[in-house]
């Protein structure tokens, strides 16, 4: 008997056969498109505002150095918080449905966005203002750990053996989608704007715009998961939440590996998108528009080249994929944060290169183990390897690289990319999951 893989047809659930319509990889993957451009359109435009608006805003009574190194002390609170809105939302899933946790979720992180755009500045507030900015800061994060869907464990449960590292990517291109929006925003409002205007209000308005992005998210992303064949699906392949601390204590050594292979592309990751921003508005005379636009142009490489890590992996394997790029972020770190200090044309190579090498790292680096957890923890585990990686790989990126390259010079910064690169080739080695071939790293998930 033979099965179409381009459309998974209604399975069974507790042994009785479902009668659910049939589901295709493609309404799943505009369904993770959807949810994770809104995601991350949301953290992009705080972490461009941490640089453009929060120091002089939030911290004027230092220097603008200093004001961005606060600024971003209080940027990992979002990734700190992740996990232990994990925690919390795994139980209202148990307890009241997907839906039910999904709609919570998403209205507190719109609305925790929201939130900081109506914020009054230290000289209205003191230090007040900065403890609001703070717990909306924690809002946010706390709410992304509630937002984890399982579409994206369903998307690749469900794709064709043969195309597993292309849809791997798709979940991925959120992240530049929502760059590209966010950069673009701010591009426009901060060079049409007069200086004061901007600080002023001009800045507030990507924030509401989030609010608005995160409602119609939530629409598409629950017209999803409340459909009967969505659900019964989710039953059929065993996405179901349990108890956080069971799957802690039952799968630890996988969470801790798979936390560790996407290491190398998250420490890249706000290495080529936030740091960069802060160093060259501290240490150049470029104007902010214009650095947006180079970002902007950039990320868009990066879509094509999240593209194109699908189709290496399906060619040669996501393990070779993973290892290959690692490697090519550890030659990244050791030349190309000098670039940053040769004027407008070493910020276009490194963006250009950083946003490339990105793309394919970026692109396989979801759930890198996910197959290797057993079924019943699968949810709740790849939402926990998720939260962790983001906290050790990216959270405090921004804040370690201005000050090493501040304090050392350029090149210390590509320190904590090479730390990034050795812990993603031990986890590549650790992880006997990803040491064969593409069809058998992924062969526990077809038989899931």
């Amino acid at each position: 008997m033979t099965t179409n893989h381009n459309v998974v047809a209604s399975g069974t659930v507790n042994g009785q056969a479902g009668h659910a319509a049939p589901v295709s990889p493609g309404e799943i993957a505009i369904g993770v498109i959807i949810g994770r451009t809104s995601e991350f359109f949301d953290f992009f435009v705080y972490a461009i505002a941490s640089v453009l608006v929060f120091p002089s805003f939030f911290f004027p009574f230092v220097d603008r150095y200093t004001g961005t190194l606060l600024s971003f002390a209080l940027f990992p609170l979002a990734f700190m918080a992740r996990p232990a809105g994990t925690f919390v939302f795994m139980t209202i899933d148990r307890l009241y449905g997907r839906s039910a946790k999904l709609a919570v979720a998403l209205f507190l992180l719109g609305g925790s966005t929201a939130a900081i755009a109506f914020l009054p500045g230290y000289g209205q507030m003191g230090m007040g203002a900065v403890a609001l900015l703070a717990l909306f800061r924690i809002g946010q994060g706390f709410a992304l750990g509630g937002s984890w869907d399982g579409l994206a464990s369903l998307l690749a449960l469900n794709a064709p053996r043969e195309r597993r590292g292309w849809y791997a990517m798709v979940p991925q291109l959120g992240a530049p989608l929502g760059l590209i929006v966010a950069s673009s925003m701010f591009a426009f409002f901060v060079s049409a704007l007069p200086s004061e205007d901007f600080l002023s209000w001009g800045w507030r308005f990507p924030f509401f715009v989030a609010f608005a992005i995160n409602v119609v998210a939530l629409f598409a992303r629950l017209r999803l998961v409340e459909s009967p064949e969505f659900v019964r699906l989710f039953e059929s392949r065993d996405l179901q939440p349990e108890p956080a601390m069971v799957t802690i204590r039952e799968e630890w050594r996988t969470i801790l590996i798979g936390a560790m292979a996407p290491l190398a592309s998250f420490a890249l990751f706000h290495m080529v998108t936030v740091f960069p921003l802060s160093y060259v508005m501290l240490n150049t005379p470029e104007r902010p528009a214009s650095f947006l636009i180079i970002e902007t142009g950039a990320a868009m490489i990066g879509v094509l080249a999240i593209i194109l890590s699908g189709y290496l992996a399906d060619r040669f394997g996501r393990r070779w994929v993973l290892g290959a790029s690692a490697a090519g972020i550890a030659a990244f770190s050791g030349f190309a944060p000098q670039m940053l200090g040769m004027g407008t044309g070493g910020e276009v190579a490194f963006m250009t290169i950083g946003f490339a090498i990105l793309g394919i790292s970026f692109g396989q680096s979801s759930g890198a183990v996910a197959s290797s957890f057993s079924s019943q923890h699968r949810y709740t585990g790849s939402a926990l390897t998720s939260d962790i990686a983001w906290l050790v790989g990216a959270a405090f990126a921004p804040l370690i690289a201005l000050r090493l390259a501040t304090e050392f010079g350029l090149i210390a910064s590509g320190a904590y990319l090479l730390s990034g690169s050795v812990a993603t080739l031990v986890a590549l080695w650790l992880n006997r999951e990803l040491a064969g071939n593409r069809n058998n790293a992924m062969s526990t998930m077809s038989m899931a």
